[in-house]
């Protein structure tokens, strides 16, 4: 059985990210704080190390199916909503120091997912809504009030 470009870059990246992952349990802990350096990495590289697992995982179960008779259909790229989502991801970035974490928080998961998906009922938009607030609401509790984490201040909004 072969292995395909994907199961080959998942294998890379699974090799990156458990080597990085010992080194970030090498990492000296401070005694004062109760989240150590190694903290998040670990987190992020644990979650890369699973996904390019399952990347591997999804290649090779690929490969086991049944070649279908007719040609696989290509998606259609859809570059302009790429350049658009860039473009969203820089107001967040720019709007950060401006409006505050909370603020630009709710405005950037709100206009990427309109992106991703435009709602076209009241119930959509209202579901939209309240997924760009509980996302800000929970990153806020969790980052600032949990671990601690200082998150920007809106130079616009004070908070």
């Amino acid at each position: 059985m072969s292995i395909g470009r994907d199961g080959i870059a998942g294998l890379i990246l699974f090799a990156i990210s458990l080597v990085l992952l010992v080194q970030s349990f090498q990492l000296p802990s401070l005694p004062i704080v109760p989240v150590g350096p190694g903290f998040y990495p670990a987190i992020v590289l644990t979650f890369m190390a699973a996904a390019s697992a399952l990347l591997v995982l999804q290649d090779l179960l690929s490969r086991r199916a049944p070649a279908a008779a007719t040609a696989p259909d290509t998606p259609r790229r859809n570059y302009r909503l790429v350049v658009i989502a860039f473009a969203i991801v820089g107001f967040y970035v720019a709007l950060l120091p401006l409006l505050g974490f909370r603020v630009a928080t709710v405005l950037f998961v709100g206009a990427l997912q309109a992106a991703l998906g435009r709602p076209r009922t009241a119930r959509q938009w209202a579901m939209l809504a309240a997924i760009a607030l509980g996302t800000a609401a929970m990153s806020y509790f969790v980052f600032e009030r949990y671990l601690l984490v200082l998150l920007p201040r809106g130079a616009w909004t004070g908070f």
